[in-house]
């Protein structure tokens, strides 16, 4: 628990050393570290995990056009990536 005292205090001690706007720039860095490591879940109402699927259903067969299904038309991935 020192140790974990005696690092805060030693970034407070920096930190206050910083201008506004470097105090900024370490406050958004921050907030970058975090949101690396933040992950979104999804839930059901009830609090049951939610599929990938489940989440992005509303969006399956939203585009017009094109091919309708490519798992089962497979001819439609033949030649992609190759130009």
């Amino acid at each position: 628990m020192t140790q974990a005292i005696d690092k805060i205090t030693n970034i407070l001690e920096k930190l206050q050393t910083l201008t506004d706007y470097q105090q900024q720039e370490v406050l958004d860095f921050i907030d970058f570290l975090q949101s690396k490591t933040s992950s979104v879940e999804f839930k059901h109402s009830d609090g049951t995990p939610m599929s990938a699927y489940e989440a992005a259903a509303s969006f399956a067969g939203c585009v017009d056009g094109g091919p309708g299904d490519l798992a089962t038309n497979k001819e439609y991935l033949k030649n992609i990536g190759k130009s």
